[in-house]
């Protein structure tokens, strides 16, 4: 790897720590709330630990505030026969809104995660992982949001998002970064490419 590259890696994982140090103090306030309405409304656990593919194909467990039921199959969401059936009376609304995700803040601060990058592959999404791997899209390390984020989310059929995984990694720079983070923002707000 270039000494330019790895500047960049450098400088990209310093933002991370600081951006998210700032996020978890600014939500602090609604991620107990959204922790006390998980824990209220339905058994189970406040978090949902999902084993998923990080850097260079390696596993590690991404933290959500559980939408779901206890038990539900752990498979991508759109291959469940209804979504609807096993969500939590808060499941649709933080799925929504995207709170679910917030929690991983935690695994950007472990560097398990960057903000911006590939959305990690579920363990069992083998096709989704064989197709990043071919076109060296497992090296960069996974993302709360990314390109093909906001350029579809749920939406995309594989083939597509790799794509998209793909002109990232040609592309990526602070400035694309910061552009992506934008977007998502106003993607968030409007709701955007979310079927579940």
């Amino acid at each position: 790897m270039c000494h330019h590259a790895l500047q960049g890696q450098k400088i990209k994982r310093v933002l991370d720590i600081g951006l998210a140090l700032f996020a978890l103090l600014l939500l602090c306030v609604p991620l107990l709330i959204v922790a006390l309405l998980v824990k209220l409304t339905s058994k189970g656990p406040v978090l949902y630990w999902s084993d998923r593919v990080g850097k260079d194909n390696r596993l590690f467990s991404m933290p959500k505030f559980r939408s779901m039921q206890v038990n539900t199959p752990v498979v991508a969401t759109h291959l469940l026969n209804d979504p609807q059936s096993v969500l939590t009376p808060v499941g649709d609304f933080i799925r929504k809104t995207s709170l679910d995700e917030l929690p991983q803040l935690w695994s950007i601060l472990k560097g398990d995660m960057s903000f911006v990058g590939p959305r990690p592959a579920l363990f069992n999404q083998d096709d989704l992982v064989s197709l990043r791997t071919q076109y060296g899209v497992h090296t960069l390390l996974p993302g709360l949001t990314g390109w093909a984020q906001i350029n579809g989310r749920d939406e995309l059929p594989i083939p597509q998002k790799v794509q998209l995984d793909t002109e990232y990694l040609q592309m990526q720079s602070l400035s694309k970064d910061i552009y992506i983070l934008w977007l998502t923002l106003f993607r968030v707000i409007k709701r955007q490419g979310i079927r579940h």
